[in-house]
Parts: C-alpha cells; sequence; structure tokens
C-alpha cells in the first residue's frame, strides 16, 4: 500500500467521526435551546472528532475490523457524551 492508499484509507476511516462530531457541535445547541460563547462550536467540534476517532480505534481493535454498527454505536455514544460536556463548558 502506497502513501495515497494509505491517506485515502485513514480519511475515510476518520470522516465519519469528523462529520458526527462537527455536525452535533453545530445542531447541539439549537436542539436543546443552549446559549454558547462565540467559536465554541469550532472547539467542541474538535473534542467530538477525537472522542469519535478514539471509539472508532477501539472499535477496530476489538473488532478487528471497522465498519461494524457495533463501533457506530459506540461513535454516536462517544461523540454526545463529549458534546454534552462541551455544552455544559461553553454554556457557562
Amino acid at each position: 500500500m502506497g502513501p495515497l492508499d494509505f491517506a485515502n484509507h485513514l480519511l475515510n476511516f476518520v470522516a465519519p467521526a469528523v462529520f458526527v462530531g462537527f455536525f452535533l457541535a453545530l445542531t447541539g445547541p439549537l436542539a436543546l435551546g443552549v446559549r454558547t460563547k462565540p467559536g465554541a462550536w469550532m472547539a467542541s467540534g474538535i473534542v467530538n472528532s477525537l472522542a469519535g476517532c478514539c471509539a472508532l480505534a477501539a472499535g477496530l481493535w476489538f473488532f478487528g475490523n471497522d465498519g461494524k454498527m457495533g463501533t457506530y454505536g459506540a461513535l454516536l455514544l462517544a461523540c454526545a457524551l463529549s458534546q454534552g460536556a462541551s455544552l455544559r463548558w461553553a454554556s457557562r
């Protein structure tokens, strides 16, 4: 596997975590009616994405391959928990 193939696989591996992380960061405060500091969505999106990447990596280690529904469930749970913690921090 060449470096371009590796980069393609890596980007496709983390893409769901980044999408879900930033989607929650942008829509979470709107859905819950919480007022946050300006620009807090970026920090929240990064934290959510990192938590999601850790969940995906744990699922890859546990199951031996990626793309399992249990891994995506863990991704959603990790992003939701980090979003809740981020909203508590950003609303102060």
